[in-house]
């Protein structure tokens, strides 16, 4: 029994690293989307969907044929292959139904009843009606057919063993499309049903148990595995929370990627590009509205120190960090850390800086980064890397500076953090 509850929670935590990955294949730069045909309307609109979904960015290699899948996902525990999805008949879903795709969208499992791994994912799919997803199997059987076989999967054991991912199917996914909340208006019901369902925000905005599973779908934040980055929660205004925002702001940055009080980076700067921007206004308003009521029980700020009680030692520590920013940071973000609005953002109060996880500021330091390129915003202003130039120690200095400086409160960074964030579990 005790080994048989090792193996469990070692399959668990492979749905966990998928499911948080998921993210991954979309990093990469994609081939351009086929044009939206001209068919019938429900093609039309699953076209739609499939870009509010954003399946294209999982199911194509880069350089690859779109849709014609050959993602790869290594991970310690193996490596995750993504499918085919054109409609040739041998290689992709040509042989599907409308039942079948279904089944594979609101219930996991694939045409022949195999279940499937949630970097596919199905937890947050099985909310999409069943008229949208007869809708983006429609434009799916639309596109070109692709022959193009992909490798299939190669995971290690125990983590192939099918029987236990039915086991944790059984403990935390439960099948249902979206009910609409009575007491809510129908735009916060549909921006619910985009963020919680095709969008798939809680993939990566997610709180896991020691099984993998989500402990809630309140977008509470997590750590992305497979990348290294932090989703921050959607619903703490000590993280990117928007509870305080007009809904005209949150628009903005959903489809531009930038706003005069915030940039989007790292992993939500591709899904912006590559999803977002082509959202219809209506619809990203709902999301909006959706997102804007989010709320989080908090109190106080992220751990941190103050510059006028710190002992000596400290103050030198901090003093060196900063530097090292006017050495390399302040010509663009400025002595007072408020940067340019709208090229160059601001460091001072800047909640992406100062949350709990310091994860995501050392990574835009050591790999720098571009918000997303948008139709509004198609030539962005970049940051570049650090890593070549900065050491470690030096890296932890200028973060844990900037966590502090301006009035900001954010915990210390060591260089084990740094050195931890290039790769492995931080």
């Amino acid at each position: 029994m005790r080994r048989l509850t090792m193996i469990l929670m070692a399959s668990s935590w492979i749905c966990a690293a998928l499911l948080w990955g998921g993210i991954v294949f979309a990093a990469d730069t994609v081939a351009d989307e086929p044009k939206h045909p001209t068919g019938t309307q429900q093609v039309v609109h699953g076209a739609y969907l499939a870009r509010v979904g954003n399946c294209m960015g999982c199911h194509t290699t880069k350089s690859g044929q779109p849709f014609a899948g050959g993602r790869r996902l290594s991970t310690s525990f193996g490596i995750f292959v993504t499918p085919n999805i054109t409609p040739d008949k041998e290689t992709g879903v040509g042989l599907w139904s409308e039942e079948d795709f279904w089944q594979a969208l609101h219930q996991g499992k694939s045409r022949d009843g195999r279940l499937l791994y949630p970097a596919f994912p199905y937890t947050e799919y099985t909310k999409v009606t069943r008229q949208d997803a007869n809708a983006i199997f429609a434009y799916l059987q639309s596109l070109p057919a692709v022959s193009q076989s992909n490798p299939p999967h190669d995971i290690s054991f125990p983590y192939n063993f099918q029987p236990l991912l039915a086991i944790w199917r059984a403990l935390y996914f439960k099948a249902g499309v979206y009910e609409p909340n009575q007491s809510q208006s129908e735009v916060w019901n549909r921006g619910a049903y985009l963020v919680q369902g095709l969008g798939h925000c809680n993939a990566c905005h997610s709180t896991r148990n020691v099984l993998g599973a989500s402990q809630d779908d309140a977008l509470t934040g997590g750590q992305i595995m497979g990348m290294n980055w932090y989703a921050p929660s959607l619903s703490s205004q000590l993280e990117a929370g928007v509870g305080d925002w007009a809904i005209e702001e949150i628009v903005a940055l959903l489809k531009t990627g930038i706003t005069k009080r915030a940039v989007a980076s790292g992993p939500m700067a591709t899904v912006i590009r590559q999803s977002l921007q082509y959202v219809s206004q209506e619809d990203i308003h709902a999301m909006a509205v959706y997102l804007k009521s989010l709320t989080e029980n908090e109190s106080g700020n992220a751990p941190g120190v103050s510059f006028s009680v710190m002992s000596g030692s400290l103050r030198k520590h901090l003093d060196l960090g900063g530097q090292l920013y006017e050495k390399y940071c302040q010509t663009c973000h400025g002595a007072d850390g408020k940067g340019m609005p709208g090229i160059y953002p601001a460091l001072a109060g800047n909640r992406s800086v100062t949350m709990k996880s310091p994860l995501n500021a050392i990574r835009s330091v050591l790999n720098g980064g571009y918000p997303a390129t948008t139709t509004e915003n198609p030539r962005p202003y970049g940051m570049p890397p650090f890593q070549q130039i900065l050491r470690n120690e030096e890296a932890a200095l200028v973060v844990s500076y900037i966590r502090n400086a301006w009035g900001n409160r954010g915990s210390l960074v060591t260089a084990v953090d740094v050195d931890r964030s290039k790769g492995g579990e931080y």
